[in-house]
């Protein structure tokens, strides 16, 4: 059973204890990227069982509907999944808080609670990224299925020549001091890339960059559409 207006809670429906949470940023009334979180979406497991094809259909099919009566409060806010344990899902539209601290250290305790969020889901919201001898490396099990915002860094990466990996301990190694980095930032579904503001750097201040572009672009008439789905 799914909720079919963006309120959590109506007359007839009311969602049990929450199993998964998505927050996808909104921009300009549109989700960017809808594709890539619809099939990480449909990645995810909720109670040990894949999240069902109908689920996923739901959304793709509601989410126009909830940008159009949601959006309008919070245009460039965001759009939230949730989905209970036994299955039940709502969707609704709320503000976008920036992150207030992004040091190092902040976005790796960021990283690890989506770390935690993943061991259950299959899917890290957030994952935290380094730049070593000129590669990328990630933070988390290479047996996760990305995020929408993790597989289009890993796109953007690939276009600019950009070498990716992943290191299971990443984000263990970071907090304890034992690995070594030329810059840090976060990719979150949520706030996008974040450069760390102690480690702050040239690779990760494009690949930001490149993320505000393609967010930009669905401001501009006729560029990607609704929801910017093919990309």
């Amino acid at each position: 059973m799914f909720a079919e207006k963006n309120d959590m809670q109506m007359d007839d429906f009311k969602l049990g204890r929450p199993a998964l949470v998505c927050r996808w940023r909104l921009f300009a009334r549109s989700l960017p990227i809808e594709n890539r979180h619809l099939r990480a979406l449909g990645n995810r497991r909720v109670k040990d069982a894949p999240v069902s094809p109908q689920l996923v259909a739901w959304a793709k099919q509601h989410i126009e509907w909830t940008l159009y009566e949601g959006a309008l409060r919070c245009p460039d806010g965001v759009l939230m999944v949730v989905v209970d344990d036994e299955g039940r899902a709502a969707m609704t539209v709320g503000p976008y808080e920036p992150l207030a601290v992004t040091t190092v250290s902040a976005l790796a305790e960021r990283a690890l609670g989506a770390a935690r969020e993943a061991s259950r889901t299959g899917v890290a919201p957030e994952t935290l990224w380094v730049v070593r001898d000129e590669r990328l490396v990630w933070g988390g099990d290479p047996e996760w299925r990305p995020s929408g915002a993790t597989s289009l860094v890993a796109d953007l990466a690939r276009t600019l020549g950009l070498p990716v990996s992943c290191e299971g301990d990443l984000v263990a190694a970071v907090m304890d001091g034992s690995t070594s980095y030329d810059e840090a930032f976060l990719v979150s579904d949520e706030h996008g890339v974040v450069p760390a503001s102690n480690a702050p750097g040239p690779k990760s201040s494009r690949l930001g960059e490149g993320w505000c572009r393609l967010l930009e672009s669905v401001r501009r008439p006729g560029r990607g559409g609704p929801g910017m789905r093919g990309v």
